[in-house]
């Protein structure tokens, strides 16, 4: 497969490396596994079983991969996929790594819709790292919107985002849709959103499943808003910057412990990150897969000795989506 333009196919050129095509087995390989305990309630069992399929399916890749921001700070334990953690077969290009077992662990484990499984690549120095942070305020729009919004859109009112986005949709703002994940911190932000006149889309989990809704101009879904994990954040913004839209966002830390350490790791706690701070250059790869169904993917669904899996796989280089309908002979 190739993204070069049919004019180009010549048999001249080579068709271009796209990482991105093995990317998306490793996040079917999760999907594959986290699917199995859809609707089981155990959360902390769906979450092993996909990282460790992962992780697998990581180190089949032909590259010196290296995890930039790790599943441990998300559940506070160990896991095979830990910030820092080598990844790939050893040789190929050096790669940053940023990857997401199961974004919605939760909604996987109740059976409920919105679940994916994430990863993103860039090459080596390229991504933002996280550090100490562990949550990050986010605004995220499609490409309809790019032009026309700027860093002062994160400390704005809502009301105010909203008009602006809406005068540029063509829309009325009682008929924008904002993502916002279901916190006790985002009552009063939802409040805000209500009053100004915008539905609320709220989900219990999966904020980059929320920002691939939010970025992407075919969805039901017109902005992100709130307060989410860095480390889904800088998944988030590989996906956006591949689609054409914008993210901004800024740390946000939720204790005064997690503020003491990104103080002492020297970071700018006022600066505004857009996608092009969190992951720089062309080369920039992202792949989702659906573990429960959702209005992005499907979800993975076992049909005796075979499973189906649906995937997007984004590539900023050449602006293609791809959207990938696996069927899995299961052994």
């Amino acid at each position: 497969m190739s993204d070069l333009p049919l004019n180009n196919l010549n048999g001249k050129l080579p068709p271009p490396d796209h990482p991105g095509l093995g990317l998306v087995r490793v996040t079917e390989a999760a999907a594959l596994a986290a699917g199995r305990w859809m609707g089981l309630g155990d959360r902390a069992a769906a979450d092993r079983a996909a990282q460790e399929a992962m992780a697998q399916a990581l180190d089949l890749l032909s590259m010196r991969g290296r995890i930039i921001s790790g599943e441990e700070l998300r559940i506070g334990e160990h896991s095979p996929l830990d910030s820092g953690k080598d990844v790939g077969r050893g040789e190929g290009p050096d790669m940053d790594v940023e990857v997401n077992a199961i974004d919605g662990a939760a909604l996987a484990a109740e059976g409920r819709t919105g679940a994916i499984s994430a990863a993103a690549l860039a090459p080596r120095g390229c991504m933002w790292t996280p550090g100490p942070a562990v949550y990050l305020n986010k605004l995220v729009v499609d490409r309809t919107v790019a032009g026309a919004i700027g860093p002062e859109a994160l400390d704005a009112p809502a009301g105010w985002t909203l008009a602006l986005v809406a005068r540029q949709k063509g829309k009325d703002i009682r008929d924008l849709v904002v993502f916002v994940v279901a916190r006790p911190r985002h009552q009063d932000l939802i409040q805000e959103i209500r009053r100004a006149g915008a539905r609320v889309f709220l989900r219990n989990g999966g904020d980059i499943s929320g920002a691939l809704m939010a970025a992407d101009p075919h969805t039901p879904v017109d902005l992100l808003m709130g307060v989410g994990g860095a480390a889904e954040g800088l998944l988030s913004a590989c996906a956006v910057k591949a689609l054409g839209g914008v993210m901004l966002c800024r740390v946000s830390p939720q204790s005064e412990g997690e503020k003491e350490a990104c103080l002492e790791a020297g970071m700018e706690l006022n600066r505004i990150l857009t996608c092009e701070d969190m992951v720089a250059g062309d080369k920039v790869y992202f792949s989702a897969t659906g573990v429960t169904d959702s209005v992005l993917l499907e979800g993975a669904h076992y049909h005796g000795d075979t499973a189906e899996t649906q995937s997007m796989v984004l590539r900023f280089e050449t602006g293609t989506r791809r959207m990938i309908k696996t069927e899995h002979r299961l052994k």
